[in-house]
């Protein structure tokens, strides 16, 4: 079998890549289960060195990254910059923290000493989506290698060519050989290998069907999995709102990545009080992003990644539509080439539609009116998922309430669009999964929390 990358823009094949065999996988999960045995024994030292300099190839060859995203994907080039010089955060961050992270931790007790160990488990399979072809995987990556875990990636079929270029990126950095490598093979073999002894645990991010195939299967085998699935993110924008802030920002959220993002903005509650005016404002600074070649610099919104996904999202919009949804902008496919679907705005959205129930999953807002607070508390908590969220008020003591005791999500941003960090702990409840990347907690996901009793 032959997977194949194709320029959504265009229409182009960017690349063919031929499946690996079951022998080929087979040789690649020795190897860095062998690997394994020695990189666990390294010194934080000459992880932290390989770190840095894997932060400073990433910024050397940022065009050259930036643009193979963007032929993969369609991502607008200047998105895919920034998706670069985030993966080199990560990698300093991890570089600069990690060892105070894996600090063994004394306990008290009647014993001469007894302390928490914090040592690697082994291989990690990480299942990897097309969305951020480098930021997800080094989002995982960066805490895990850096702790003493090697991996294999599985990456989606249309950005093979990314997967690759990982993979050379961490031999160039001066990793040993084996620490981090790449599986061409398509997604109906991630079964297989996660049943091989040689893999210790599994990290995915993709969707909820995805997610629940690869859980059910590490619940067989017993192995653990992380898991960071879709989300339909509420954005509550309450009465006292500030729209000259809160406008752009909710608009931002939406469209970044072409609003091919978990993370995104999907859902805009607002208080029946200003909802006039946000629809408004929110409508005319959506009309405002430019939509075009991916490859211009001035492009905001680029293509989407796949025109079955297009197609998709699209058919979405429609049922949401003939169920009552109004449209103020967009929601047609331009007459032109490429996966393109325009900045789109539904209101009078409501349950039993795909924009209320469902994540959309391309540049499409749904506005849904609240006639107070705890109405707006009450929608933004009625659905599946449970990533993030966000709150705009000028009581930012108000917002921090919400933000912390009533909204589910696995965080939640005030008077600010939701966006992972190295700092903060990410990941979702509810149908969006479990676990967490970054920060400390995405460290210690992958590591055996070994209590130790000394008499």
């Amino acid at each position: 079998m032959t997977l194949v990358s194709i320029n959504p823009a265009t229409d182009e094949v960017v690349g063919e890549y031929q499946e690996m065999t079951s022998a080929e996988v087979d040789d690649i999960l020795h190897a860095t289960a062998a690997r394994f045995c020695s990189w666990r024994r390294s010194l934080f030292a000459e992880r932290q060195s390989c770190l840095k300099r894997t932060a400073k190839l990433l910024r050397d060859r940022v065009e050259e990254y930036a643009t193979l995203i963007t032929q993969e994907m369609g991502k607008p080039i200047r998105d895919s910059r920034s998706e670069i010089e985030k993966c080199a955060w990560v990698c300093e961050y991890y570089a600069d923290n990690a060892e105070r992270f894996l600090i063994s931790e004394d306990v008290p007790s009647e014993a001469s000493r007894s302390y928490i160990s914090y040592q690697p488990l082994g291989v990690i399979l990480a299942v990897m989506p097309w969305n951020f072809p480098f930021w997800q995987f080094f989002r995982f990556a960066a805490p895990a290698v850096a702790a003493g875990n090697c991996s294999v990636l599985k990456h989606s079929s249309n950005v093979t060519g990314s997967a690759l270029a990982i993979e050379q990126l961490f031999h160039d950095a001066g990793y040993p050989s084996d620490v981090v490598r790449t599986l061409v093979i398509g997604g109906r073999r991630v079964a297989e290998v996660i049943r091989r002894p040689a893999i210790a645990a599994v990290t995915v991010t993709g969707s909820t069907a995805a997610g629940r195939a690869i859980g059910k299967t590490c619940g067989e085998e017993l192995k653990k999995c992380v898991l960071e699935l879709g989300g339909s993110d509420p954005y509550v924008v309450l009465a006292d709102a500030d729209l000259d802030l809160a406008v752009p920002t909710c608009v931002n959220a939406r469209l970044f990545n072409s609003g091919q993002s978990c993370i995104a903005a999907k859902r805009f509650i607002v208080a029946e009080a200003i909802a006039d005016e946000f629809e408004r404002r929110f409508v005319e600074e959506m009309r405002s992003r430019v939509m075009g070649d991916p490859t211009d610099d001035a492009t905001q919104v680029g293509v989407q990644a796949r025109s079955d996904l297009r197609d998709e999202l699209h058919e979405q919009v429609r049922q949401s539509v003939e169920r009552g949804a109004r449209c103020l902008l967009g929601g047609e496919i331009p007459d032109s080439p490429g996966a393109f679907y325009p900045p789109t705005v539904l209101t009078n959205v409501h349950p039993g539609m795909p924009a209320y129930d469902d994540e959309l999953f391309g540049p499409v807002a749904a506005v849904i009116r609240a006639k107070d607070e705890a109405e707006a508390i009450e929608i933004a908590n009625d659905s599946f998922f449970g990533l993030g969220g966000a709150v705009f008020t000028r009581d930012t003591e108000r917002g921090a309430r919400i933000a912390e005791e009533e909204i589910e999500a696995g965080c939640v941003f005030v008077n600010e669009h939701v966006r992972s960090d190295p700092r903060l702990p990410f990941g979702g409840i509810k149908g969006s999964g479990y676990g967490r990347e970054l920060s400390h907690f995405g460290v210690r996901e992958f590591l055996n929390i070994k209590g130790i009793w000394v008499r």
